[in-house]
C-alpha cells in the first residue's frame, strides 16, 4: 500500500484527502497516517492540511522499491523491481532471480554491494547512499555471439538517461565505461548464461557514481561523480527511470537487426576517443593506433600507423588513451 499511496501522491497535482485514501485502499485513517509518517521518515516532504489532505512537496534522494516503482514508467524495462539494502552483487541477484523464472526486464537495485564486480575481475567499490548499483534481466532470442553488444546498448541508454535526468553530457569510453571531463562515472559488466548454444539470459550490470564526494586512493585520480560535476545532489531514482526508458527504445532497435547498425551513428558520435590515438593493451603485446569508432558488430576499429585497420573485440583487450585514462 505504501508504494500505491506514494504513486498517487506523485501523480496528483493538488491535495488528496485522507478519506479519499481510506476509501481507495480500504484502510483506516490511522493506517494512512502511519504510511504518510513512514514516507516522511524516508525523506519525502509531505504537507498535511486540515480539511484538504496531503500533498507531496518534494523528496530527498530516496532509493527504495516503492520509490522506483512509482518513478519508472515503461512497458517492460524495470517494471519488476527487486530492491536490496545490501547484497553481494546485483548481477548475482539477477542470476538467482533468472534461475527462478523471473521475467525479461526484471531490475535488481541495491543500496550497497559487498562484492561489486568490474570488468576483467576487478572490484567495483559500491558504498551505500551515493551510487546506482543495478542489474537487468534480459532474455533475448539472438545469437550468443551478439550478446556482448548489449553492453554498448546499455552504455548508450545510460548516457542518454543521465543527460535527461541531470543535464550532464557524458561520453562513452569503449566498450563499457562512461566518462565526464575525462574521468569515469560509470562501468558496465555484462554476463550471460547459455545452454546448447542458446541464450538463457543476459545480465547487464551498471554501476554509476552519483553523489560521491570522494573516492578511494587507487581510483580518485580517474573517477568522478555526477554530484561533483554538477555541484548538486542528484536523485538516483530519476536517473534509473530515465535509463530504463531509454533502454527500451535502444533495445528494440538492436533486436530488429541483432547488431549495432541502427545505433552505430549515435554511438560513434558520443565516443570519447573517436579520432584520437589510443593504446591497445593486448595480451600479445600493446600497440597504438587511431580510433575510428565501432563497426556494426560492436568492435572498435583502430587504424595503425602503417594503414592497417584492426578490429578490436572487447573481451580480449583494453583500450586506454595514450596520455591518460581516455
Amino acid at each position: 500500500m505504501k508504494g500505491e499511496i506514494l504513486k498517487l501522491l506523485k501523480e496528483t497535482a493538488g491535495y488528496i484527502s485522507g478519506q479519499e485514501l481510506c476509501e481507495k485502499f480500504g484502510v483506516s485513517r490511522t493506517a494512512v497516517w502511519k504510511v504518510i509518517n513512514q514516507l516522511k521518515e524516508e525523506g519525502y516532504e509531505i504537507e498535511a492540511v486540515r480539511n484538504k489532505g496531503y500533498i507531496l512537496k518534494g523528496s530527498a534522494d530516496v532509493l527504495s522499491k516503492e520509490e522506483l516503482e512509482s518513478t519508472i514508467h515503461t512497458k517492460w524495462a524495470g517494471t519488476q523491481v527487486a530492491f536490496f539494502e545490501e547484497t553481494d552483487s546485483t548481477n548475482n541477484e539477477i542470476r538467482r532471480l533468472a534461475e527462478q523464472g523471473a521475467p525479461h526486464g526484471t531490475l535488481a537495485v541495491a543500496e550497497r554491494q559487498l562484492g561489486g564486480k568490474g570488468r576483467r575481475g576487478r572490484v567495483w567499490t559500491s558504498p551505500a547512499g551515493v551510487g546506482i548499483w543495478m542489474s537487468m534481466l534480459l532474455r533475448p532470442q539472438i545469437d550468443p555471439m551478439a550478446a556482448s553488444m548489449l553492453t554498448l546498448v546499455m552504455a548508450l541508454s545510460t548516457r542518454r538517461g543521465i543527460e535527461k535526468a541531470t543535464g550532464l553530457k557524458s561520453e562513452i569510453k569503449w566498450p563499457n565505461d562512461l566518462v565526464l571531463n575525462k574521468k569515469k562515472i560509470c562501468g558496465i559488466l555484462t554476463e550471460m548464461s547459455t545452454e546448447l548454444m542458446e541464450i538463457q539470459y543476459v545480465i547487464p550490470g551498471t554501476g554509476i557514481n552519483v553523489n560521491q564526494m570522494e573516492f578511494p586512493d587507487d581510483i580518485k585520480a580517474t573517477a568522478t561523480s555526477l554530484r561533483i560535476e554538477s555541484g548538486k545532489i542528484q536523485k538516483r531514482s530519476e536517473i534509473i527511470a530515465a535509463i530504463m526508458e531509454a533502454f527500451e527504445g535502444y533495445y528494440d532497435t538492436f533486436i530488429e537487426t541483432q547488431d549495432m547498425s541502427g545505433l552505430i551513428e549515435e554511438y560513434n558520435a558520443n565516443l570519447v576517443n573517436l579520432g584520437n590515438e589510443v593504446c591497445v593493451l593486448d595480451p600479445a603485446g600493446e600497440y597504438r593506433g587511431v580510433s575510428e569508432g565501432i563497426n556494426k558488430e560492436g568492435a572498435l576499429l583502430v587504424r595503425l600507423s602503417d594503414g592497417t585497420l584492426k578490429e578490436i573485440i572487447s573481451g580480449e583487450v583494453s583500450v586506454r588513451g595514450v596520455y591518460g585514462y581516455v
